[in-house]
């Protein structure tokens, strides 16, 4: 038998959505709970029978079946399993948000995780998942210097200010409107924690592993030549 109050550590972390979904029995699509009338869960709400179970033991919510006997179905008119009631205090549902957001471990920890990751300072961070700031989350390379031979006759400083652009660079809202109307294919921007998603995926986590490796060796090795030529 499994002691619960014997182990050496405790792991915490964040499921996936993937992982989510599947511990899930149901998408919760609607905010209300209790139906003030009939006093039962309301249907896809926060207290679904469908979703978490029945509410009184081995029946379902319509009423169709009723008794242990049943165990198991589930039902063909209102799709509540015929199963104890106590499964609701262990089943999950889910929700499938309307866009991302960011996990407060991540964003608001010290140190920002996502910062460190993304090289943006904690305000910058804060700028973009409050949709404050645009941030660039790609550069199409074959237009931009397509552009780039078209402005070359113009001023440098415009072409400075193209050439300037590039992922992570924050915009205020006058920069992106202006800059997207002058070079709208050149890159994509957005805000909040979807373009911070977006800049996550093209992260090449195993390319910024090998290089901390890289650093961290010849930093150790530098660090005992002059430890051995002090003692020559």
């Amino acid at each position: 038998m499994l002691e619960v109050n014997d182990f050496d550590a405790v792991r915490i972390s964040l499921a996936s959505p993937e992982q989510v979904r599947s511990w899930s029995y149901g998408e919760v699509t609607k905010p209300e709970t209790i139906n003030y009338r009939t006093l039962k869960p309301e249907r896809d709400g926060l207290f679904c029978e469908r979703i978490f179970g029945p509410t009184k033991d081995f029946e379902c919510y319509c009423g169709k079946y009723k008794g242990i006997r049943y165990k198991g179905i589930i039902c063909d008119k209102c799709g509540v399993e015929v199963a104890r009631a106590k499964v609701r205090r262990e089943r999950m549902g889910h929700i499938e948000l309307a866009c991302p957001v960011s996990h407060i471990w991540f964003a608001k920890g010290i140190p920002s995780r996502l910062g460190l990751l993304l090289d943006l300072s904690p305000r910058s961070l804060e700028r973009v998942l409050y949709f404050s700031h645009y941030i660039i989350t790609s550069i199409n390379e074959e237009p931009r210097q397509e552009a780039i031979k078209q402005l070359e006759v113009e001023l440098a400083i415009e072409m400075e200010q193209l050439k300037d652009l590039r992922r992570g660079t924050l915009l205020t809202e006058n920069q992106y409107h202006e800059l997207k109307q002058k070079y709208g294919q050149v890159f994509e921007a957005g805000m909040g924690a979807e373009a911070i998603l977006q800049i996550l995926k093209s992260v090449n986590l195993d390319e910024i592993r090998s290089s901390l490796l890289q650093e961290i060796q010849s930093t150790s090795v530098n660090a005992a030549r002059r430890q051995a030529s002090s003692y020559a």
